[in-house]
């Protein structure tokens, strides 16, 4: 696997800690987790874009995001699990592995692999 496309995994996730950090952070060290994350998050996928396709690397980082702070709002936060939910979950997320399928990996000269 490309480099890039690992980097896009590790912003991904950490866009989910960020996510629930908005939401359910409430003292100084939470926050500063919050921060951190989205630091990390945006570093990941900033520097992904500069091997990939800007596009692609959104679409994949927002989609995977979106599986993980849902999969996290079902299994910590109590939100009701919904077959609906969960089913146009996994049609983004056929979308996002399509994306990635069809996307050349080739990166362009000089840039970080």
């Amino acid at each position: 696997m490309n480099r890039n496309w690992i980097k896009v995994l590790i912003a991904a996730l950490f866009e989910v800690f960020w996510v629930i950090g908005l939401k359910h952070a409430d003292s100084f060290l939470e926050w500063s987790g919050t921060i951190l994350s989205i630091v990390i998050s945006f570093y990941g996928l900033i520097t992904a874009g500069r091997g990939l396709p800007v596009g692609t690397v959104y679409a994949v980082f927002v989609g995977l995001g979106t599986a993980g702070t849902t999969a996290a709002d079902f299994l910590f936060f109590g939100e009701p699990f919904k077959l609906e939910k969960v089913l146009l979950i996994i049609l983004l997320l056929a979308g996002v592995i399509g994306l990635k399928l069809v996307t050349d990996e080739k990166t362009e000269e000089g840039a970080d692999s």
